[in-house]
């Protein structure tokens, strides 16, 4: 089973604990992934790992989801991550396709639970604003922002994996936030 680390708490105004966050941008495509870790000391964020798992379109539903689930739960044990932040399911015209989401998204959190780790959501806005400043931003905003907080040499491969790792980062902050508001 997979393992948290660290939990990030208040222990005195400015300082906190590691804190290790696997982000999952959840698609019926490909399902991004990024693990990103806030230091101790420094508050700095560090690039641990991110990809995307490419799912087979002429699989069933069934093998695509069961696909999902191998991969997720193998990468949360192998990066042993605090807590796992997901984007929350938007509303598209399409009820079809929003459903087919809904299943990876909950395929996504089963694999978490069998991990024993919680799980957070954040809108797609919250991300946005968390990392860009801006909640309208583009795709290709999220991807420069998120390379240059991490300090990456290049973006990331996929746009998902980038996302993931906007989702990762956006918790960092917010955990950040409330530990400071928490420590006053």
């Amino acid at each position: 089973m997979c393992r948290g680390r660290y939990l990030f708490r208040g222990g005195g105004v400015g300082y906190t604990q590691a804190m290790r966050v696997f982000g999952i941008d959840c698609g019926t495509e490909f399902t991004g992934y990024g693990v990103v870790e806030m230091g101790a000391d420094s508050g700095r964020l560090t690039h641990c790992a991110a990809g995307a798992i490419r799912l087979i379109k002429k699989e069933t539903t069934p093998q695509r989801l069961v696909q999902v689930h191998a991969e997720l739960t193998a990468l949360m044990m192998l990066h042993t991550p605090d807590v796992v932040a997901i984007e929350e399911v938007f509303f598209s015209a399409n009820a079809k396709s929003a459903l087919k989401l809904g299943q990876v998204r909950g395929v996504a959190m089963l694999a978490a639970a069998g991990c024993g780790l919680p799980v957070v959501e954040y809108a797609p806005l919250t991300i946005k604003s968390a990392v860009v400043g801006y909640g309208l931003a583009a795709k290709e905003q999220v991807q420069f922002m998120v390379t240059r907080l991490l300090e990456l040499e290049a973006a990331p491969d996929s746009p998902d994996a980038a996302d993931a790792l906007a989702i990762a980062i956006c918790h960092l902050h917010t955990a950040q936030t409330l530990a400071l508001q928490g420590a006053q």
